[in-house]
């Protein structure tokens, strides 16, 4: 291509080991389509082709994730800035353009093409230091709290087929105790011929509280049992192993929030975010880095809308007024701003009042908290834009 374009479009299907790169121009004529290996070299060399074609280039990638890390961050080094085109609709323009066929190279037209149609997708910010620490932290904070769910589970189903009373006995989710229990005794038999006072010595030198009551409640299961069923003792090794990995889980999951917490504290805006009732650090760490820049939202409204609480009108003809749930908002902001909503009413104040109004007014649980969690994001905001920490009271306005 000899002549140089005023402008064009850039549509990259992202992946992990290599992305495919189209250019279109104002017309939607492809002017350069080429595979580009995930790697710092061939991104550049791509970059510099690209950037030869027009004086200006609109670049658009379909995702924002850790797959396209690396070339969001070397576009944002070179000046350029590139917006999001949701995996959804570049598979819902792909049947307006002829053909079935399903390429990298016909995804990478297709995001170009619904880039320079569309005007109005967000820009993506590659994250600061401090956001990036965030977003790693509780990302793998969320793996690790699936994993201990899966394994509690797991330890549960395995405790019924063997010894039904004692896994009904405990919450092995929020006892400490009982999963130390499992990893020494896990059958009936084991824990009758410990006995009841050897069973609390045993528990308490683990440093285990309410060792007496934890040891009394598993003998009385135990009691109420007296059948060896098939496959105990291969049983009880699975669960004293499940047991000993989920209090391992536990100590790495302290030590993730302990760097979650410092992390976020670092953040200029640490303490007005913390301030609100119900944000701990944890989900203001999640808030951090669901958000975003703040400075993307005009309103509080807009961010409410990110957040899926703001309904969507669904009229059509005479029906009017048909307000449904958005289909398209981060789900990681919608359960930061539905979580802390939820902790808020524990106890008394302005929260818990608001909610139990709307409770009053005929709205279910979930439809009260739902409505706090649109004042709360209205509230966020304002504290945010105004550089101030949340009170109870309403700010009191001096005269001038």
């Amino acid at each position: 291509m000899s002549k140089r374009q005023a402008q064009v479009w850039a549509g990259i299907d992202a992946g992990k080991g290599h992305h495919w790169a189209a250019v279109v121009d104002e017309t939607g004529a492809t002017l350069w389509s080429k595979k580009v290996d995930n790697d710092e070299t061939a991104i550049l060399t791509v970059l510099g082709e690209i950037l030869d074609l027009a004086d200006e280039v609109h670049w658009a990638v379909d995702i924002s994730g850790t797959s396209s890390a690396l070339l969001l961050a070397l576009l944002a080094a070179h000046g350029q800035q590139a917006v999001y085109v949701p995996g959804r609709t570049v598979n819902r323009m792909s049947g307006a353009y002829r053909g079935e066929a399903k390429t990298d190279a016909r995804d990478a037209y297709v995001i170009a093409e619904t880039a320079r149609h569309r005007r109005d997708f967000a820009s993506i910010d590659v994250p600061a230091q401090l956001a990036a620490e965030l977003a790693l932290l509780t990302a793998h904070r969320t793996d690790l709290v699936a994993d201990r769910v899966r394994m509690i589970n797991r330890l549960r189903d395995v405790l019924t087929g063997v010894f039904p009373a004692l896994e009904r006995a405990f919450d092995y989710s929020s006892q400490k105790g009982a999963l130390i229990l499992l990893t020494g005794y896990q059958t009936p038999a084991a824990i009758r011929r410990r006995g009841r006072s050897r069973l609390t010595a045993w528990l308490a030198n683990r440093s285990v509280r309410s060792a007496d009551t934890i040891a009394g409640t598993a003998l009385e299961a135990a009691q109420a049992q007296q059948t060896v069923l098939p496959g105990e003792d291969v049983a009880a090794q699975i669960v004293a192993d499940l047991a000993a990995q989920i209090l391992a889980l536990d100590e790495r999951l302290k030590h993730v929030d302990k760097q979650i917490r410092a992390t976020f504290l670092s953040h200029p805006q640490a303490e007005i975010i913390e301030s609100l009732p119900g944000m701990g650090p944890i989900l203001g760490a999640e808030f951090v880095v669901a958000a975003g820049d703040l400075s993307a939202y005009a309103d509080a409204g807009h961010l409410a809308s990110a957040a899926g609480l703001v309904p969507v009108p669904r009229d059509s003809g005479r029906r009017t007024g048909n307000l449904h749930r958005p289909k398209r908002y981060s789900r990681r902001l919608r359960r930061v701003f539905y979580m802390s909503a939820q902790t808020s009413i524990i106890r008394e104040g302005p929260n818990r009042d608001f909610y139990l109004k709307k409770r009053g007014e005929g709205c279910k649980h979930v439809q009260a908290v739902i409505a706090l969690a649109r004042r709360r994001a209205s509230v966020l905001w304002a504290l945010l834009r105004d550089g101030r920490v949340f009170t109870p009271n309403l700010p009191v306005t001096q005269a001038a």
